[in-house]
């Protein structure tokens, strides 16, 4: 045959041969790209945090955190590398020549033949693997340690283990971290031990006598003696862990707990401190005998004095006289725990409430009655959105909030929202990457409204409004670059003299075209170069941050833009509250953040998980944002955040500078807290007592308002927060979730003014729905009483209504049923939504006053308007198409039922009564008038009306004198008076 023959079946294995190195070739290359994009990835992340810290001007903050994180990486990854591969080399060179006993399997020789030919790639790939492992958990531990390393004392010392508070809250957690550490590193280097003893045949589990050659048994007694030992510690530790341990009864230290428990871990410490020792003597003894007995007399002493004894003890010692042996447990745990919520100097006083007033209670509280906030910021974010949105893609919040002006001189309480652009509101034709960042950028002004008042026609009294804005609450820039509905991100800026692209408003101010602007704020990190381009085109996988000509060498992106989130990335220490608030302070919008410093460590504190002690109705709806499912035991609201809607600014104020968990941060991150004299005076005329952290007081006033370890035990007198009664009326399924706080002026008994205040009650802890304590905390900054909490208490024998009761009452009475059916009717279009029900003391009783608003059912454009005002004070309730007519009306109904019977009744008493009524149906006309005056701005006869009404409450309570009111049931029909607009009758009793 010819040589062609014999070439032929040469060429195929040349091919194979190729073939067969392109996937050799190309699988490392893929490797090496996935590894690169990785480490682009981790490095855009990094790198973009660190411009955005720039931009707002807290680069420490980024460099402190970061620093910290790498030096724990390194440290805790290096030493649990080294640990892991330094037992597996000690394995390794100690290996026996011959095995203890034949392999398990065939071939099984072979993977330490492998392992032994690729010894350091094998012995690398292990150690970056420790590293990544051990260096991540560390790094993410980074709060724990930056606390521990510059913890400030909190001058109180723990009387049980005579050490200060900052042990238990500082130093203690840290030292759980290295323990934690500490046992990962020996488990884990006793793995890498045994597998390479029994890789190598030092140690033989099936062996026959010997089971481990001597070197492997010197390995394994040193990690085992070392876990043993950490064992020890642990025990030590539990000790301090004891006050934070959730108890059956409470929190901390019990009885049992300080007589078995205490006793028990120091005990079984020393046996396992001894325990440690044999297996370390086994180095030189090498038999388990010794390490073996120690083991066992650690398991059983585990059982026998940290179960058993225990149990025995609580069984039939504390049983049977609980009370007694936990009693000054229980008072150590109420002392903490008030001090740990800061509600020391919470003040309960008994409040005799009355169920009917006379004209002079009734004029010691005139100044309250015109503060009665009306406008439910819960319900009326429609009523804004429909009259004050002008465009479809401008948007306010579901909820808005409470804050305080001052207009024509006086404070009123007020409800603001700021109108933010919301792109997802564009039509789909004008949807595109241009306009949603590049044009549509910024929201534009305030919107606010008396909270006090309504107009005729049941919408806000608008003291700000219109675009451009307009009102009585004074000029401030007005454009919104960074709110709670901003978009993800924008592009900003332009070099000078380019033409705008940023829409300012959808018309001029006095129509026309839109009028368009560009950014020129501080804020923002510039995207003019291509390298800042690439980073942020990768951060936010969009390519058009490097195709588009809208971003030019001026261009400025702006990203996380909520108030929240950049109080968190600015203090990432801090837990901000969940309802951030605007505000118009020094000529600009601004977002105020309440931010609290917190711990579970706290001792004998009780415990509370933050999320649920702070859900209520209006919790996690729209921009009100949910707290961490976390358990905690000390707050404070120890910072008042301020993020400047214009350029994203973040400043951050001492609030409460007694605070040592907020001294220890401001050693951590120097220079980033501001001082609490830098507080301007229009700033701290709007700042307030924060909602989240009062309703964790609230929850733990609902039991600690007692302070009698014996009462306290009994649970006789436990409060709750009631059910919100609203939320049915709103079509909330969830039914069983507390009323939210409301911001209301009122005063107090012994305050001489009306107060800005938080305001919340109290019933039985129970099936119950009457009222037991009405709550409220001094809101003002500026007052001397500011986070002073008075609680009135009701007596037992008194039936006072509960908010669910008195909701009952509104929705079951005959007269407000037949006012509302004109609204309710199936073929009216509209259905009546109940707004919030307010409490306040007045004329020595409760008043509770609910709005009614009628809303459209059907139809675009739906917003509700404010139609009736509700009223219920002691058994009798009232309505009217304003509060003084519904006011009038349930007060008179006392009046004239505290008449004698018919036929003893004397004619000066008779006269009196008709002087009351016309008296107070004058003032109520004076103090119409007063409204309309004020306005339309004219504050003279403003002035006079105040003069004639106050002349007319005068007469009212000298006539008042010869009546004395005794309370009588009120009849339901008679609280109707079926045409709104009718004067107001006087209801019967």
């Amino acid at each position: 045959m010819s040589d062609g023959v014999y070439d032929m079946p040469e060429e195929p294995p040349r091919r194979a041969r190729r073939t067969g190195g392109r996937p050799r070739a190309l699988l490392p290359t893929i490797a090496t790209l996935i590894v690169l994009l990785i480490l682009f990835s981790v490095f855009t992340d990094v790198w973009t945090q660190r411009l955005w810290y720039r931009s707002v001007d807290l680069g420490s903050v980024f460099s402190t955190v970061l620093g910290t994180r790498v030096l724990l990486f390194a440290v805790v990854g290096l030493v649990m590398a080294a640990a892991v591969v330094a037992n597996i080399i000690v394995a390794f060179r100690t290996r026996p020549r011959v095995a203890l006993a034949p392999s398990p399997s065939p071939g099984f020789e072979r993977y330490g033949d492998l392992l032994q030919q690729h010894g350091k790639i094998t012995v690398g790939v292990i150690a970056t693997l420790m590293l990544v492992f051990g260096g991540s958990a560390a790094s993410g531990e980074w709060k724990v340690f930056l606390a521990w390393r510059n913890r400030t004392p909190f001058g109180v010392t723990d009387k049980h283990f005579n050490k200060d508070i900052s042990f238990f809250v500082f130093d203690y957690p840290w030292l759980r971290v290295l323990l934690g550490f500490g046992y990962s590193i020996v488990l884990l280097s006793l793995v890498a031990a045994i597998i390479t003893h029994y890789l190598y045949g030092g140690f033989r589990p099936s062996a026959k006598g010997q089971k481990a050659s001597g070197a492997a048994q010197v390995q394994f007694s040193v990690l085992l003696g070392l876990l043993v030992l950490l064992k020890a510690f642990s025990y030590w530790l539990d000790r301090f862990g004891l006050t934070t341990s959730d108890g059956r009864l409470f929190t901390g230290i019990s009885y049992t707990g300080d007589n078995a428990i205490l006793p028990s871990k120091e005990i079984l410490a020393v046996i396992a401190v001894l325990c440690a020792v044999l297996f370390f003597a086994n180095v030189v003894r090498r038999t388990w005998l010794l390490p073996g007995v120690g083991t066992v007399v650690l398991i059983l002493s585990a059982i026998l004095l940290g179960a058993l004894w225990p149990a025995a003890l609580q069984q039939l010692r504390v049983r049977p006289s609980e009370p007694v042996r936990e009693g000054p447990y229980i008072t150590k745990n109420i002392e903490a725990t008030r001090q740990a919520y800061g509600l020391e100097q919470a003040d309960v006083t008994d409040y005799q409430a009355k169920t009917t007033a006379t004209p002079a209670e009734l004029l010691q509280d005139t100044e309250v009655l015109p503060g009665i906030r009306l406008i439910d910021p819960s319900v009326v974010g429609p009523t804004f959105e429909q009259l004050q949105q002008v465009r479809g893609f401008y948007s306010f919040p579901t909820d808005l909030d409470v804050d305080r002006y001052r207009i024509n001189g006086k404070v009123n309480d007020t409800v603001i929202a700021v109108r933010e652009v919301q792109v997802d509101r564009l039509p789909a034709g004008q949807r595109n990457w241009n306009n949603d960042h590049t044009v549509y950028t910024h929201g534009y002004g305030v919107v606010a409204a008396n909270g006090n008042q309504r107009a005729a026609d049941g919408t806000p009294v608008w003291t700000e409004k219109d675009l451009p804005p307009t009102g009585q609450l004074g000029k401030y820039e007005p454009r919104i670059y960074f709110g709670e509905q901003s978009p993800d991100y924008s592009i900003v800026g332009a070099p000078k003299g380019a033409q705008p692209v940023e829409l300012d408003t959808p018309e001029g101010k006095s129509g026309g075209d839109p009028t368009l602007n560009t950014y020129e704020g501080k804020g923002g990190v510039p995207v003019g170069s291509f390298f800042n381009r690439l980073l942020y085109a990768t951060k936010f996988r969009d390519a058009n941050l490097l195709l588009s000509s809208r971003v030019n060498p001026d261009s400025k992106i702006l990203y996380d833009r909520t108030p929240r989130e950049r109080v968190e990335k600015a203090a990432p220490w801090l837990t901000p509250d969940g309802d951030p608030y605007p505000a118009i302070v020094d000529g600009q919008v601004v977002w105020i953040v309440d931010g609290y410093t917190t711990s579970d460590n706290y001792p004998y504190s009780e415990k509370v998980a933050l999320d649920v002690s702070t859900r209520d109705t209006t919790t996690g709806r729209g921009t009100i944002a949910q707290q961490p499912s976390e358990k905690i035991n000390y707050i404070r609201n120890s910072v008042k955040a301020v993020v400047n809607a214009y350029d994203g600014s973040v400043q951050l104020y001492a609030w409460d500078d007694s605070d040592p968990v907020l001294k220890t941060w401001m050693k951590a991150f120097p220079g980033t807290v501001k001082p609490k004299s830098d507080i301007s005076p229009d700033l701290m005329a709007h700042l307030r007592y924060p909602e989240d952290m009062f309703k964790v007081q609230r929850d733990m006033l609902a039991k600690y308002h007692v302070q009698d370890s014996d009462t306290w035990y009994q649970n006789s007198d436990l409060w709750r927060v009631p059910d919100d009664p609203t939320a049915v009326s709103s079509g909330d399924s969830s039914t069983h979730i507390p009323q939210p706080p409301f911001y209301l002026s009122l005063r107090m008994p012994g305050q001489s003014d009306p107060k800005f205040s938080l305001t919340s009650v109290y019933v039985p802890n129970g099936e119950r729905e009457n009222l037991t304590a009405f709550m409220a905390v001094d809101s003002e900054a500026t007052s001397p009483d500011y986070g002073k909490f008075r609680i009135l208490r009701l007596p037992g024998n008194l039936q006072i209504p509960g908010p669910g009761q008195v909701y009952n009452k509104f929705q079951t009475d005959e007269g407000i049923r037949q006012a509302l059916l004109p609204i309710n009717q199936p073929n009216s279009g509209a259905r009546a939504q109940f707004g919030n029900l307010l409490t306040l003391p007045l004329g020595g009783g409760l008043l509770y006053v609910q709005p009614v608003y009628s809303v459209r059912t059907s139809g675009p454009g739906s917003y509700p308007v404010l139609r009736y005002v509700l009223v219920s004070f002691g058994d009798r309730v009232a309505y009217g198409s304003s509060l003084q007519e519904a006011l009038t009306k349930v007060f008179n109904t006392s009046v004239d039922t505290g008449e004698q019977p018919p036929g003893t009744k004397t004619p000066p008493a008779q006269q009196a009564n008709q002087t009351v009524k016309q008296a107070l149906a004058e003032a109520e006309a004076a103090y119409t008038a007063a409204q309309t005056a004020l306005k339309n701005g004219n504050l003279a006869e403003y002035q006079a009306q105040v003069d004639k009404m106050k002349q007319a409450i005068d007469r009212a309570a000298a006539a008042g004198a010869a009546v004395t009111p005794t309370p009588t049931p009120a009849k339901p029909s008679a609280t109707t008076t079926p045409n709104p607009s009718s004067p107001p009758s006087s209801p019967t009793g």
